[in-house]
């Protein structure tokens, strides 16, 4: 059985948003990101896979194609494969997301 205490697992980093590895199969793939204030994972794009955003803790900011919007804890964005997405910590608190990628790129 593969169980883990996801808030046990994340650790930030003073130099960029940390991905901290959760969940790997050859289906799909489960990160955490933590972002600390002023952190971001810059906008891209994947070709063949859809990517879902889900705050656990603070505030980010998330970029989908043309649009931004604020994401709060228990809010989730789904950018589908070839839009252009990726997200950022505007706020003076840290961040915490729950990332799925599927299928696994």
């Amino acid at each position: 059985m593969d169980v883990k205490d996801v808030f046990k697992l994340v650790r930030f980093s003073e130099e960029k948003m940390a991905k901290i590895p959760l969940f790997d199969s050859e289906r799909m793939l489960i990160d955490l990101y933590a972002l600390l204030p002023g952190q971001a994972q810059k906008v891209h794009t994947h070709k063949g896979q859809d990517k879902v955003y889900y705050v656990l803790e603070g505030e980010v900011v998330v970029t989908l194609g043309e649009e931004e919007t604020l994401l709060a804890p228990g809010m989730a964005a789904l950018a589908r494969a070839g839009v252009a997405h990726g997200v950022r910590n505007e706020s003076g608190s840290r961040a915490v997301l729950l990332v799925v990628t599927a299928p696994r790129p």
